[in-house]
C-alpha cells in the first residue's frame, strides 16, 4: 500500500506502527448544521481508506471525532434559543442520518470534545509546565515560535506568518502567532467548565490533539482531512503534540481535495454552498458516494448538475448489470457452461487490477475504472441470458469490490414492493389470456410509477427508474 504522504510531499510504502494493525485519525464535524458535499468527501474517502484496509487483512481501529464546542454551535444556539449542547447533540444525529445514507460506517470511536474536558485540561497544563504555553486573564496561548518546527506540514515560513500577523482588539496574547488553547467565558450564558485558569472552554485545535491521544496514543499512524485543514488547524495539532509528547504525531498525513462547484470553490458566498440533504432530495445517497469517488482524492472534483449526470450514466450502468444477475440468479438456466467458467477465472485478473489502483494512494478513479471493465465482460456474457450459477457467482464478485468502495449498497426501500409484484403478475395472467389491452395499461402504469418491464426467455425483469 503506498500513501501520499502531506508531511514529505511524496508517496510512500505504508509501513504501521504495529504489523498488520492500523490507527487512524479523521477529523469530524463541528455539528452545527446538516454537512455539506465539501464535508462528504472526506468523510467517504477515509471511510474508503479503511474499508480496503480491512480488505487486504488489516486490524483498524477508526478514530472520527465530533467538534460539539465551537464558536459556530454558541451563535446557533443563541439562533435557536437551546443550550449549545443540545444544538450540537441535534446535528449529530442529523449527521448519522446522511452519513449512513452515504454509506459511511461509523467509527469505532466518536469522541466529543464535551466529553473530554478534562483530558483537555490536563493536556494544556502538561503544555504550561514544559514552557510551551501560558495563561493571560483566563484564556491559555501556545507559544509557538517555541516549536522550531512550526510550518514543516503545510510549507508555511515563521516568518512570512508573522509579516501578516495581527493581534486583534481584545486579546490578551503576547506575539500575535501565538493561538489559543482555552478560551476564558465571555458571558455568563456562554458554554463553559472550571478549570485551573477560570471557567472557560477548549480552542479547536488542542481538542483533536487531545482526543486523538487518548484513543490511539502519543503517535498514529495515519491522520486524515480536507485539504482545508492543513493550516492552520492540522499544523497546531502538531505543534501541540509533539510539544507535549515528545514523540511524532502522526506518520502520514493524508489530505483530499476540494470540491469545486461549476468550477468555482465552495462557498456561502458564492451561494454555491449545498447541503447533502438537499442533494440528496435528487440523487440517491449510494450513488453521491459513488460520485464522490470517481475522482482520486486528491484531486479536486467539480460538482455541477451536467457532471453529476455523466457520472450517473456509469453508476446506472452498474446498477443495471446488478439488478439483471439477481434476476438470473432465480431464472437462469441451471447449467454453468464452459464458455461462463473461463469467463469465471479472468475475474480474478480484475480483482487484481482493482487492487492494484487501490493500493496506488487509494486510486478509487482507477478502481471504478476495473470494475467496469468487469461489469462489460459479465454483460457480453449474459447477453443472451446465463446460468444461475454464472449470475451468482458474477454477482458475488461486483459485490465483492463494489462493497471496499462502499457502493451498490441500496437499502431494501428500493426493493419492489408487493403492490408491484402484484400488478406484474396481473399482467402475465393478461398476457396469457392474450388480454393485450389490460396487459398494456398494466405496463402503462407501472411506467407512470417509475418501473420498466423487460421480457425476456427467463421471464419478466423489473427495472426501477433511477435505481
Amino acid at each position: 500500500m503506498k500513501i501520499y504522504n502531506s508531511m514529505t510531499r511524496r508517496k510512500e510504502e505504508f509501513v504501521p506502527i504495529h504489523e498488520g494493525k492500523v490507527n487512524i485519525y479523521v477529523c469530524g464535524p463541528t455539528v452545527y448544521n446538516y454537512f455539506h458535499i465539501g464535508n462528504a468527501r472526506p468523510f467517504v474517502v477515509f471511510d474508503t481508506l479503511r474499508r480496503f484496509f480491512k480488505y487486504i487483512g488489516y486490524d483498524v481501529k477508526f478514530v472520527q471525532n465530533f467538534t460539539d464546542v465551537d464558536d459556530k454551535i454558541i451563535n446557533k444556539a443563541k439562533e435557536e434559543n437551546l443550550p449549545a449542547l443540545e444544538v450540537s447533540e441535534k446535528y449529530i444525529k442529523e449527521y448519522f442520518k446522511d452519513a449512513e445514507a452515504l454509506n459511511v460506517i461509523k467509527a469505532d470511536v466518536h469522541p466529543k470534545v464535551s466529553e473530554h474536558i478534562e483530558d483537555i485540561i490536563e493536556f494544556i497544563s502538561t503544555l504550561i509546565e514544559k514552557g510551551y504555553a501560558y495563561e493571560a486573564d483566563g484564556d491559555v496561548y501556545y507559544i509557538t515560535r517555541k516549536f522550531p518546527e512550526y510550518g514543516k506540514l503545510s510549507g508555511q515560513n515563521i516568518d512570512d506568518l508573522e509579516s501578516g500577523a495581527r493581534i486583534a482588539i481584545g486579546e490578551v496574547k503576547k506575539d500575535p502567532l501565538d493561538f489559543a488553547l482555552w478560551k476564558a467565558q465571555k458571558t455568563d450564558d456562554e458554554i463553559a467548565w472550571d478549570s485551573p485558569w477560570g471557567k472557560g472552554r477548549p480552542g479547536w485545535h488542542i481538542e483533536c490533539s487531545t482526543m486523538s491521544k487518548k484513543h490511539l496514543g502519543t503517535t498514529i499512524d495515519i491522520h486524515g482531512g480536507g485539504q482545508d485543514l492543513k493550516f492552520p488547524h492540522h499544523e497546531n495539532e502538531i505543534a501541540q503534540s509533539e510539544a507535549c509528547n515528545c514523540a511524532p504525531f502522526a506518520n502520514y498525513w493524508m489530505h483530499n481535495g476540494y470540491i469545486m462547484v461549476d468550477g468555482e470553490k465552495m462557498s456561502k458566498s458564492l451561494n454555491n454552498f449545498f447541503t447533502v440533504r438537499d442533494i440528496r432530495k435528487e440523487y440517491d445517497g449510494d450513488f453521491i458516494r459513488f460520485f464522490l469517488l470517481s475522482v482520486q482524492y486528491r484531486g479536486p472534483i467539480n460538482f455541477s448538475d451536467e457532471g453529476m449526470k455523466q457520472v450517473k450514466q456509469g453508476y446506472d450502468r452498474l446498477i443495471n448489470a446488478t439488478e439483471t444477475l439477481e434476476f438470473l440468479v432465480q431464472n437462469g438456466s441451471d447449467k454453468i457452461t464452459e464458455k461462463e467458467e473461463e469467463t469465471v477465472k479472468s475475474f480474478r485478473d480484475y480483482k487484481e487490477k482493482f487492487i492494484e489502483c487501490m493500493s496506488d494512494d487509494l486510486n478509487t478513479a482507477g478502481a471504478i475504472g476495473a470494475l467496469f471493465e468487469l461489469v462489460s465482460a459479465i454483460n457480453v456474457e449474459i447477453e443472451g441470458g446465463a446460468s444461475k450459477e454464472f449470475a451468482g457467482k458474477a454477482l458475488e464478485i461486483i459485490h465483492e469490490l463494489a462493497d471496499v468502495l462502499g457502493v451498490l449498497q441500496r437499502s431494501s426501500e428500493n426493493a419492489v414492493g408487493e403492490d408491484i409484484q402484484a400488478l406484474v403478475d396481473e399482467r402475465q395472467q393478461a398476457r396469457k389470456e392474450k388480454n393485450w389491452a389490460r396487459a398494456d395499461e398494466i405496463r402503462d402504469q407501472l411506467a407512470t410509477m417509475g418501473y420498466t418491464l423487460k421480457d425476456t426467455p427467463q421471464g419478466v425483469q423489473i427495472i426501477k427508474a433511477d435505481a
